[in-house]
């Protein structure tokens, strides 16, 4: 299971001193630059690329949004740095790798009352400095090629399913974001109630379908002598094709803003222009430690499984014209939070169901993540810290509807597993996940498993007397 670097990143691996984007130890002229810089960036389809933007938002809005009101995170610190990682990741990788935030880290942060943002920032710079080692040292492509492919598999099934649960209560329930906790049910008509919810879905699935690829090409008909059956067919294949390439979610992103200032008149009044100024995290000793044993340990295990592992290979999968490392990948994460968070931006990392969902809205180059890179940029250079009091009203349903399909485009990876046996082990690892809240013990019992039979494969056969000889 070889991988080379999109990036040129020097590391300590004996067997890939410098590792290019092409997968070759080379250097490059600045004219190879230029056009590396045009074939990551290029855009197939400027709508498709721009609805892709919008498939991590339902993941990213609600943790930073509950991060800032509950935690007061600098929300616009964050959203400049953020803007800057999804620009440089774009141009990197050339494929919509996401910049999403850290979800354990996150957890603990919303319900401790007394993990602020002094820990949040240590548990990142921890987390980061530990992925960074793995990929400069190559020890994670050492532990990318020991995981075998069902336990990858359960991870990102359990990690789809996850989200896609926790999109269904977004849909059906009013949520304080906050405090991650549902407030009842939410009613079935308003301005974010579940009609809403349910047409912004019924809309997405009729555009985008299960995200097939060439939706709107619909063939060549043999319509005989008939020409105006011809006709009639003609405009129908010309309305599909229409239908099928709008930009589903950018125009239900967009319908949420609009109903942001329909609901709250007053919120208008409430933004002030200009970024939130950027003051380094003053630690204490206490705040490592606690920052470490809280946020950081719960978090490597995700980290390194979720977003290094699990999206190298769905990288692998959805992309299979281009080659990927956990050794980059594993050192842009490090480097993201080792810079950032000493400034008090939200630890991030790249998260294999953002990636999921910018695909499946239409994201296929590093343009989708860049443009979505700008759009950060612009919102914290403009807004600061007073977006939140417009994303608070933002209707939740909405974002419910986003996370939704990214979910089950994560959970869809699980479908190429061949074998009643692969499919066991990926099932015994998302279950375990699903259950413990752990996909750490979801991969270790997943592991386990799969030892247990490869263990019995390789004795069915053998008579009794020659295994203990």
């Amino acid at each position: 299971m070889e991988n080379q670097n999109p990036p040129s990143i020097q590391t300590l691996d004996s067997e890939a001193p410098e590792i290019s984007p092409t997968g070759q130890t080379s250097f490059f002229s600045a004219k190879d630059a230029v056009q590396k810089l045009k074939t990551n960036l290029v855009f197939h389809s400027k709508w498709a690329e721009l609805n892709g933007a919008m498939g991590d938002l339902g993941t990213y809005i609600p943790i930073v949004l509950a991060l800032t009101l509950a935690r007061d995170l600098n929300l616009g610190t964050s959203l400049i740095f953020n803007g800057v990682y999804n620009i440089i990741t774009g141009i990197i990788y050339g494929v919509p790798m996401p910049v999403q935030p850290m979800k354990a880290i996150a957890a603990v942060a919303l319900s401790d009352k007394e993990f602020g943002v002094p820990e949040i920032m240590a548990a990142g710079i921890m987390t980061g400095a530990v992925l960074f080692i793995l990929g400069i040292t190559g020890m994670m492509k050492l532990v990318y090629k020991f995981i075998p492919l069902p336990v990858v598999r359960g991870i990102q099934l359990a990690q789809g399913l996850s989200f896609a649960l926790t999109a269904v209560k977004y849909v059906r329930n009013v949520q304080d974001l906050p405090k991650s906790k549902a407030l009842g049910e939410r009613p079935w008509f308003g301005l974010d109630g579940l009609i809403l919810a349910i047409v912004c879905a019924f809309f997405i699935v009729i555009v985008n379908g299960a995200g097939e690829q060439n939706r709107g090409s619909c063939g060549a008909r043999d319509n005989g002598d008939n020409l105006d059956e011809g006709r009639r067919n003609n405009r129908i294949d010309k309305l599909r094709k229409i239908v099928f390439s709008l930009p589903s979610a950018f125009i239900v992103f967009v319908l949420g803003i609009v109903l942001v200032f329909i609901r709250k008149h007053q919120v208008a009044r409430q933004v002030t222009f200009g970024p939130s100024s950027i003051e380094l995290v003053k630690f204490s000793k206490q705040s490592w430690k606690k920052g470490f044993i809280k946020g950081a340990i719960p978090q490597l295990p995700l980290s390194i499984l979720n977003s290094v592992i699990a999206v190298c290979k769905l990288s692998t999968d959805l992309f299979p014209e281009r080659e990927f490392s956990v050794t980059s990948i594993s050192v842009t994460v490090g480097l993201m939070n080792l810079v950032g968070c000493w400034f008090g931006v939200v630890p991030t990392c790249h998260g294999a169901g953002g990636l999921a969902g910018q695909y499946k809205f239409g994201g296929r180059s590093g343009g989708c993540v860049v443009l979505l890179g700008v759009g950060k940029l612009v919102l914290g250079l403009v807004l600061g810290t007073s977006l939140a009091h417009i994303m608070k009203h933002f209707p939740v349903g909405i974002l419910g509807v986003l996370l939704l399909f990214a979910g089950i485009e994560l959970a869809l990876c699980a479908r190429d597993m061949n074998s009643k046996q692969d499919f066991f082990v990926a099932l015994v690892c998302t279950a375990v996940s699903l259950v413990g809240s752990s996909a750490s013990l979801g991969f270790l019992i997943g592991m386990i498993v799969y030892v247990l039979f490869k263990l019995r494969s390789y004795t069915k056969d053998k008579p009794f007397s020659t295994i203990w000889n």
